[in-house]
């Protein structure tokens, strides 16, 4: 069963590194999970601190991960067109045929967003656009961050433990 866990534990941790840049996949939460799994082995004893610590990690950066790209399109002068902009091209850019949509997406939803609000001012929507694409990059950094670091503690607490496949 310890095999079972450890397993399905760093397949988590895959898919949350992987799951930061993909908006489609819940990266931290993933990751969290990999820890999760991992501290229900026979072979590693229980940590509540730990766990409790990078749960609340979690939860806090998962709603930051909706904030972030939204102050970003405000903070350069974007409106509310712009910012659920934002949140529908993030969405249609998941499910769009083209290569990296869910970058895309977020950028051509604020534009058009801002372009609805005013569509006299291209500036203007161009510069909200871009707030929000580093908005989307500053939210997916601080993702991968995370779970590599929830990684590393992964990986930490295998060779500590020596938790073994066999």
């Amino acid at each position: 069963m310890d095999s079972l866990l450890l397993l399905l534990g760093f397949i988590c941790m895959i898919i949350g590194i992987l799951g930061s840049f993909l908006p489609v996949l819940p990266g931290i939460s993933l990751s969290w999970l990999g820890l999760l799994l991992l501290y229900l082995t026979k072979t590693v004893s229980m940590n509540y601190w730990v766990l409790g610590i990078t749960l609340t990690i979690t939860i806090i950066i998962s709603i930051l991960n909706y904030i972030i790209p939204a102050k970003g399109t405000k903070r350069f002068g974007g409106s509310s067109y712009g910012i659920w902009g934002t949140n529908i091209g993030l969405v249609v850019g998941i499910f769009a045929p083209i290569p990296f949509g869910f970058i895309i997406g977020p950028f051509v939803g604020a534009f058009i967003g801002e372009l609805l609000y005013d569509y006299k001012d291209h500036n203007r929507a161009l510069k909200a656009a871009t707030g929000s694409f580093i908005g989307f990059l500053a939210s997916s950094f601080i993702n991968f961050m995370l779970c590599i670091i929830f990684f590393g503690l992964f990986l930490t607490v295998v060779w500590q433990n020596r938790v073994g496949l066999f």
